[in-house]
């Protein structure tokens, strides 16, 4: 019957104040479908304070598109067979995922089968206008953990490596032993929750969400995005290097509350202005 329904309705026959009702319950099946993956979800952004910002993507995503809701159903063309393979895609990624209790997969098949849908029902036009809004969901999905923690070692040597090497441009005498800075008399960790990746994984979607506002530019907006990494890291390198001297110069210690709060945050202004210099850039780059 729905079937039905949508193959009669065609573009010239959409109503303007909105779409048929009945093609909203495909989205309600899916949330059915996906509802203990999605509460699984939430325990992790709830749980887990490196994937907290998980619940403002939705928040955002959803902004986004009632932001542009008159001209989504201004595009609306009706059911576009193309979208269906995404659909297709992504329940082949759910079936799969749920056999082999993959929970990134799981998670990442329902944006999929949720783009799939939105292909389909409301045809490309309405796609290439919301797009955006819908991939940006991907960034509420916590990396697998086997990702993580690969790339946190490297990170913490990386950062304590870059800090050395500036301390002891300011004859400050600093030895490296791995992740661990000798300083004086004293000794600073670069610990996992310092390593910056906790920085990265949300500073990715900033600088997604900062590169598609920002810039009109395809290439500039790839190229801020991509430029999200090494901001990252260097912006860290900053928190680790400042650390070291208020340690070694004043004595102070920056484990401690307020000041390891207040270290971390300096990580997103730094980063925050990077990325802002780098929008500038590229922004006389190419418009």
């Amino acid at each position: 019957m729905i079937t039905f329904m949508m193959d009669t309705v065609t573009s010239g026959e959409l109503p303007r104040a909105g779409v048929p009702r009945a093609w909203w319950l495909p989205f309600g099946l899916l949330i059915v479908a996906y509802l203990p993956a999605l509460a699984d979800l939430v325990g992790d952004w709830y749980h887990d304070s490196n994937y907290s910002h998980g619940f403002l993507i939705p928040i955002i995503s959803g902004y986004l598109l009632y932001r542009k809701k008159g001209i989504i159903v201004e595009r609306i063309s009706g059911p576009d067979r193309a979208g269906l393979w995404m659909v297709a895609a992504g329940l082949l990624l759910f079936i799969a995922a749920n056999g082999a209790a993959e929970y990134f997969t799981l998670r990442l098949s329902l944006v999929v089968t949720l783009f799939g849908l939105v292909f389909y029902l409301f045809g490309r036009r309405v796609i290439k206008c919301c797009w955006f809004e819908i991939a940006f969901l991907i960034f509420m999905i916590p990396i697998p953990y086997v990702i993580y923690y690969a790339a946190t070692f490297p990170m913490q040597i990386v950062a304590s490596k870059i800090a050395v090497g500036l301390l002891n441009l300011l004859g400050a005498g600093a030895v490296r032993q791995g992740n661990i800075i000798h300083l004086g008399g004293i000794s600073l960790e670069v610990a996992e929750a310092c390593s910056g990746i906790r920085s990265l994984v949300s500073l990715a979607a900033l600088g997604a969400l900062y590169a598609y506002l920002s810039l009109r530019h395809t290439t500039g907006r790839i190229l801020l995005f991509l430029a999200t990494a090494p901001i990252a890291i260097l912006a860290n390198v900053v928190r680790v290097f400042v650390s070291s001297v208020l340690a070694y110069a004043v004595a102070i210690d920056v484990t401690v509350e307020p000041m390891h709060t207040i270290m971390g945050l300096s990580v997103f202004v730094v980063a925050l202005i990077m990325l802002a210099v780098a929008a500038a850039i590229l922004r006389r780059v190419f418009e």
